[in-house]
């Protein structure tokens, strides 16, 4: 899918053999999806991951997910009409329609397939959640949270210099995205 493209035909998810129609994203969730996209894409040219936007990822014949940002390092997994596997790192752009799914059914599926990261992004407070799995488990590894000017003046000096203003992204030792640049261009 093309940054801010429009859906022109319904798109289904199938999770625990239930199908689910895919609504139309707000514009904040297309910016913040974009964003992810632009900044993701922009790393990885040249390297062996690579990162794709709402396409169909293959879980088994039950299970049929269209998450809004994903990476995937096997190249083995990547087909013509969708990826076949679990990818490495999967990014779930949290909606009033969508949250709930986000945080169980999809959660436990990324978990039980192996889904090394998941990242949930809240646009309402301009937060991500990161997960990694461990011991077959997602386990919590951090909240980031990208401040408007109003809210960081009101921190105090150590409140200021415990946050963490960028994610690492664990997939390279190198990686690491500020946080507010995901949250860009917002409305």
């Amino acid at each position: 899918m093309i940054c801010n493209e429009r859906l022109e035909k319904p798109r289904y998810e199938h999770i625990n053999n239930r199908e689910r129609l895919m609504t139309q994203p707000s514009i904040n969730h297309s910016r913040i999806s974009c964003n992810f996209m632009r900044i993701i894409a922009n790393y990885l040219r040249g390297k062996k991951c690579k990162v794709f936007g709402e396409v169909d990822v293959y879980f088994d014949e039950n299970t049929h997910y269209i998450p809004d940002v994903i990476i995937v390092c096997d190249k083995d997994k990547i087909k013509p009409d969708g990826i076949y596997g679990a990818p490495d790192l999967v990014i779930e752009i949290l909606s009033p329609s969508t949250a709930k799914v986000d945080r169980t059914e999809k959660k436990e599926t990324y978990e039980k397939f192996g889904v090394r990261e998941y990242w949930l992004a809240n646009p309402k407070d301009k937060s991500v959640e990161v997960y990694h799995l461990v011991d077959n488990a997602f386990l919590l590894d951090e909240i980031y949270h990208a401040y408007e000017p109003v809210e960081w003046k009101m921190l105090t000096e150590k409140e200021k210099a415990e946050q963490k203003l960028s994610l690492k992204v664990s997939l390279y030792d190198d990686f690491e995205i500020p946080v507010e640049e995901i949250f860009e261009d917002m409305i």
